[in-house]
């Protein structure tokens, strides 16, 4: 039996373990685990809802617009609240903000070192790489002068932002010339991070952690120099993702056309839907509510269908029961798949495993008809091959890495759009960002997005204290371990049937874990029973046991 651990996984977030079987070169069983028990729902009983909102913004440094988004929202529902317009459009600003951010980090930062290996950049010839931006459709930027930054690395035998990763696999498919375009991206996609915290900063009063976001609006009420600084930073961010992200994200399809082949997952999708519309439906969001099923029905959300199964996760008893039913009563006894293996608990929806994320999000919007995302779906299923209408080219490894980069376009157009109908507004004489209300109690949920996909902030409130709260991440969704009916979660499936050369560097699982986007720290385990071989790399302050 051979047994590959490496730990952590970098360039994601938290605490997780994916442990994985291999036979004959291939993954045949998976089994995904959260190692990090945080019990938010637990710190914000008998809080106000106001000071909920601001206390489960700690649960991620990277999304905590979302939560405070979600929280807010429930407290609304609960109160009966309907918040103005001004608010509305600000709050879908700010929200906007922290997609980008997340958005752009996440392909460039995060999953972006699966495939771009900037040591390879050194053997690029300048002229090549200025044709090869052309001919991608690409921004150009100063090659020569990146190339003397990386040489200087290589040369002091410190590849700083660049180490630890597996660029000696042979799995790298990018010619020296475009390793070196995305490279110079890599480098620009910080400084657009930057840019979209400071439009968070700006509407949030700071970021991480923003503090004008309140059951019953905004406590931001913008300036001439606010809106200008605004625009300003607005403009930049989307004249870089219009010149750089699809292309880029083309370019990596191009080289990788294998990453189309693996990766799949349990093929169904959910949302809750983001950036509310003026009518504050679900259905009728930017990017719409909706659970798409394998067979290709849409179907509207239904909180009653929810349920948590917890006879895989460190937590007492072992039933399928609604979040509320369900509680979070951690009982910890040790690692085993063959048992309990994780913090994560098994959400489940009608029953079956969901599948959370851009691609989720994309796929919804898609059969719900939205404009922007049916033309820009199209192209991308037509330039990988497909036909148009037909999404099953995305339904794998590749199409969740391509999928969130159409969003981020269309998020960088609404955020335009939004500050053009702020600014018509304020001209107009509107000026109510916020109502007030003298409701004490009630019971309401959150339906929303996080980059990662699906949030469920849920309360109940009582004499203005929060009684219960319940919380289900995108990412719960995504690692669920295996539920009553022996069903894999999204992940777990994903990773199974993926190919493995080495088992000592499975990239292939890695770039299927980060097509996910975790918020998690990860660890890898793998398994190949015909062998006996042993590896292990330590990393961490932890260990690996």
């Amino acid at each position: 039996m051979t047994r590959s651990v490496i730990d952590p996984i970098t360039r994601i977030e938290g605490h997780l373990r994916a442990e994985m079987e291999v036979t004959n070169g291939v993954v045949t069983d998976a089994w995904v685990s959260g190692g990090s028990f945080r019990g938010m729902e637990l710190v914000v009983r008998n809080r106000r809802p106001e000071d909920a909102a601001q206390i489960v913004q700690r649960i991620c440094g990277v999304c905590p617009v979302s939560h405070a988004h979600a929280s807010t929202i429930a407290a609304e529902r609960a109160y009966g609240i309907t918040i103005p317009n001004n608010a509305r459009i600000i709050r879908n600003m700010l929200e906007g903000a922290q997609f980008l951010h997340s958005h752009i980090l996440w392909f460039y930062n995060l999953a972006g070192l699966d495939y771009v290996n900037p040591i390879n950049a050194l053997k690029a010839k300048i002229g090549d790489t200025y044709d090869l931006a052309e001919q991608l459709g690409t921004e150009g930027a100063d090659f020569a002068g990146l190339q003397d930054r990386l040489k200087a690395f290589a040369d002091n035998g410190q590849l700083s932002i660049f180490s630890g990763n597996w660029f000696d696999t042979g799995e790298y498919n990018l010619t020296p010339e475009a390793d070196l375009i995305l490279t110079a991206h890599y480098l620009e996609a910080l400084e657009m991070q930057a840019a979209a915290s400071r439009i968070s900063g700006i509407l949030g009063g700071k970021m991480p952690h923003v503090m004008t976001l309140v059951p019953g609006g905004t406590m931001f009420v913008p300036t001439a120099e606010n809106l200008d600084d605004l625009k300003g930073l607005i403009d930049k961010i989307y004249n870089w993702v219009y010149a750089t992200l699809l292309p880029d994200t083309l370019a990596v399809a191009q080289f990788y056309p294998e990453a189309a082949t693996f990766g799949q997952g349990v093929g169904r999708y959910g949302a809750w839907g983001v950036f509310e519309a003026p009518s504050f439906e679900y259905n009728e969001r930017y990017l719409p509510a909706g659970i798409l099923e394998a067979d290709g029905t849409l179907n509207d959300i239904d909180e009653s269908k929810i349920t948590e199964y917890v006879g895989h996760s460190w937590y007492e008893g072992d039933k399928d029961l609604p979040p509320f039913e369900q509680g979070v009563h951690p009982a910890y006894t040790e690692y085993n798949v063959e048992d309990r293996y994780t913090w994560n608990k098994c959400p489940r929806y009608d029953g079956k495993p969901l599948e959370a994320g851009g691609l989720s999000r994309l796929l919804v919007a898609y059969k719900r008809g939205v404009p922007f995302v049916v033309e820009y779906v199209d192209q991308v299923i037509t330039a990988l091959g497909g036909k148009k209408g037909d999404y099953s080219i995305l339904q794998n490894t590749l199409g969740r890495t391509a999928a969130r980069q159409i969003e981020t376009m269309y998020i960088a157009q609404l955020m335009k759009d939004w500050l053009n109908e702020l600014i018509e507004g304020l001209k107009g004489g509107d000026s109510t960002f916020f109502v007030d209300h003298d409701a004490k109690q009630g019971e309401g949920t959150g339906f929303w997005e996080a980059p990662r996909g699906a949030l469920y902030h849920s309360e109940k409130v009582k004499k203005g204290l929060v009684d219960d709260y319940q919380i289900i991440i995108p990412t719960t969704w995504n690692i669920a371990p295996l539920d009553p009916d022996g069903n894999h979660g999204p992940m777990e499936q994903a990773l199974i049937g993926v190919p493995v050369a080495d088992v000592e560097k499975p990239i292939n699982a890695l770039r299927t874990v980060h097509s996910f986007d975790p918020c998690t720290a990860c660890a890898v385990h793998v398994v190949e029973p015909a062998t006996g071989k042993s590896f292990q790399t330590v990393t961490s302050p932890w260990g690996v046991k």
